[in-house]
């Protein structure tokens, strides 16, 4: 299995989010492609690309192109959902739905190397899919991507799985600095997360990749 240094940094795009003033598609990748060279320059460890309104062939083209500029650092580029998109544009990995395929099936089609995540939201997913490489456990806070009313595990949960199974637990969900701090001292491998990474004023509490990437670290450091 493939391995993910301690503590995790892990960002999930959203190119809606970034860049909500771009009339089309190929202004909104643009975008989404110059934020993830700031990510890479800052360090993060995992980018999640999810674009799932994306058709193969530019979800393809992009990931390739991510992929590409990562080459020589770091950073991990894992596609969601899409196996089939990550193996031929040589992604890292997938992210898989707590819904999605067995891991194993999905780690037979590509290279010794890669990685494979899974979404889980309950101590028995947590169980029933500890053979993914890492877990991103959540809704841990109340999160501005998900509806209003939308279930939230908490902290407590969170910490429940991070002792019942040997794989990293990534938690997510309404993360910044200091409930990044909190989740570490539940057990959490590390935090990932949409809003805080976004450019500073684009989303309440985003601090733009470098500075999100070196403050989601430092708040594992001291808590």
């Amino acid at each position: 299995m493939a391995q993910l240094s301690r503590p995790i940094v892990y960002l999930v795009t959203d190119r809606r989010l970034l860049s909500p003033e771009a009339r089309t598609d190929r202004d909104s990748v643009r975008a989404l492609e110059h934020f993830l060279d700031e990510a890479i320059d800052a360090g993060v460890d995992v980018v999640q690309i999810r674009e799932r309104d994306l058709d193969a062939g530019p979800l393809r083209d992009l990931t390739r192109a991510i992929e590409r500029r990562a080459q020589g650092s770091p950073t991990r580029v894992v596609v969601n959902d899409r196996a089939d998109v990550a193996r031929v544009a040589g992604a890292g990995g997938v992210h898989l739905r707590a819904d999605g395929p067995p891991v194993a099936r999905v780690r037979a089609l590509g290279p010794a190397a890669w990685i494979v995540g899974r979404s889980t939201h309950s101590l028995a997913e947590a169980r029933a899919h500890a053979d993914a490489d890492y877990l991103l456990f959540g809704t841990v806070f109340p999160s501005a991507s998900k509806p209003a009313g939308a279930p939230v595990a908490g902290l407590g949960a969170l910490s429940e799985v991070a002792a019942a199974v040997a794989r990293p637990v990534i938690a997510i969900g309404g993360i910044d600095p200091a409930r990044a701090r909190a989740c570490a001292a539940a057990g959490a491998a590390g935090v990932a997360g949409i809003g805080v990474f976004l450019p500073e004023g684009r989303a309440p509490g985003s601090l733009g990749p470098a500075r999100a990437a070196v403050a989601l670290r430092a708040a594992f450091m001291t808590h």
